[in-house]
């Protein structure tokens, strides 16, 4: 784990005690009362992403960003229904989340033409220096749409990526900014046809540990 000193197993993965790394694998609509944006709230924009945007690794490290842009209110890994998949979303493309351990059911409505990006399986190291990649090397993943197979792939980001996040974000933690990597199983999916569809992923460290969402998706 390179900067860790350490890392306790939680219900939300494996949580270093300095933050230096989290197993995962997200989402983000409805008004966000004052006290969520508070939480909600991002000091600055971060520096520019070391990947092309669009590239595999930019969008990795665009997920990273996108949940670390939620305070504790709005996190999409916490969402049990889907309510807050809407929230920082960008205009490209549309992220998903899985859960900090164990199974949950969400529904979202999701604007026609806009792929989806999510992880089945994934990693992130704060702090990391250049090379340094949290690879889980038992780790499994599975995704599927309306009961067809969805592939995964491997990415990873071995140059570490600025984020900036809400205050008390799942990621860092803190407004100020800090370098992370990234590793996990990753699913990107074309845009979807308008009208109601069921996506479920998720995936495993190879032991105990395990994640899996089930979305209801309608698209209009």
């Amino acid at each position: 784990m390179g900067t860790a000193i350490g890392r306790a197993r939680t219900a939300a993965g494996y949580r270093d005690p300095d933050r230096a790394g989290q197993l995962t694998s997200a989402l983000a609509s409805a008004a966000m009362s004052p006290l969520r944006s508070l939480f909600s709230r991002r000091a600055a924009e971060p520096a520019p992403l070391p990947y092309p945007p669009s590239s595999p690794e930019g969008l990795v490290a665009r997920w990273v960003r996108w949940l670390a842009a939620h305070g504790p209110m709005t996190d999409p890994i916490h969402d049990t229904t889907g309510e807050d998949a809407g929230h920082h979303q960008p205009d490209d493309v549309w992220f998903l989340a899985g859960t900090y351990g164990g199974t949950v059911r969400r529904r979202c409505v999701i604007p026609a033409g806009r792929p989806l990006f999510f992880p089945a399986f994934n990693i992130w190291q704060v702090g990391s220096a250049p090379g340094e990649v949290p690879v889980v090397g038992g780790a499994t993943g599975h995704a599927k749409l309306d009961d067809e197979r969805v592939a995964l792939d491997t990415i990873g980001t071995p140059t570490p990526f600025e984020v900036r996040g809400a205050v008390r974000n799942a990621v860092t933690g803190r407004s100020r900014p800090y370098p992370v990597t990234c590793w996990g199983l990753w699913a990107s999916v074309p845009p979807l046809a308008p009208g109601e569809h069921e996506l479920t992923f998720g995936g495993t460290d190879g032991g105990e540990f395990s994640v899996r969402a089930k979305y209801l998706l309608v698209v209009s």
